[in-house]
């Protein structure tokens, strides 16, 4: 039943009740309505002014409409576009399905604004289990630093492992370029000097950290690898800190 309807339909049994003897304002206090708000409505049957009322505009989309739009934004052309890229790629072909407006508030109702590939949803990843060092050679943390040069432009990098737990510096370098195999040749280093094994060297997800040579180094010494989460700043502190 559409709204008008209902309207119609609550008016006339009001009315019904009138014409029987009913005082207008307690047929409309039955009904769940105030005296005013049916006078609104015979004054204005096509709409409904009362406070908190939600309105429908009558330029708003249709269901088909949005459906339309849905189909649109999921098809291969389309679905690795955003609404601002889709709606001007549509127009050049003659096509008119809605705004970007239109398009951005369709897609978020049916949650497709940021995934509409073929591939799987990007998932929350949860926090990785926190590294606590209780005695030296536990944990160890590293990183590597650029290091300005009188050259605009050309860096020098500082290799630079410490241990968590004494915040002592255990192995570093400077070189002129980054590079997985220097990492390794240091590792290898600390692991004969310091005499340990089974000790877990934390990083970020940059490539020396990553690459293989590192990481076979790493397996080979039984040195555990440990990184931080993408895009998270701060879960390497203590190398970023020092």
């Amino acid at each position: 039943m559409t709204e008008k309807k209902e309207r119609e339909e609550i008016t006339g049994h009001i009315n019904n009740a009138v014409n029987n003897g009913a005082r207008k304002k307690e047929a409309c206090k039955i009904t769940g309505l105030t005296l005013r708000t049916l006078q609104r409505w015979e004054k204005n049957p096509d709409g409904d002014n009362r406070p908190g009322f939600k309105r429908v505009s009558p330029q708003a989309l249709s269901e088909e409409e949005k459906d339309k739009i849905i189909e649109i934004s999921t098809q291969n052309e389309y679905k690795n576009m955003s609404p601002n890229e889709i709606v001007p790629v549509l127009a050049e072909k003659g096509e008119y399905y809605g705004s970007e407006s239109s398009f951005y508030r369709t897609l978020k109702e049916k949650d497709l604004l940021k995934h509409r590939s073929d591939c799987n949803p990007a998932k929350p990843r949860n926090k990785p289990k926190e590294l606590k060092a209780t005695v030296p050679n536990q944990v160890y943390s590293w990183d590597i630093t650029y290091l300005k040069t009188c050259i605009k432009g050309v860096f020098y990098y500082l290799y630079l492992f410490m241990d968590v737990w004494s915040r002592m510096i255990v192995g570093w370098t400077v070189e002129e370029n980054e590079d997985g195999e220097i990492a390794s040749e240091i590792i290898k280093r600390i692991c004969r000097e310091q005499g340990i094994k089974n000790v877990y060297l934390h990083s970020d997800n940059g490539g020396p950290m990553k690459c293989g040579t590192m990481l076979a180094t790493l397996q080979w010494l039984g040195v555990v690898p440990s990184f931080s989460r993408p895009k998270v700043s701060n879960d390497n502190p203590f190398s970023e800190s020092l």
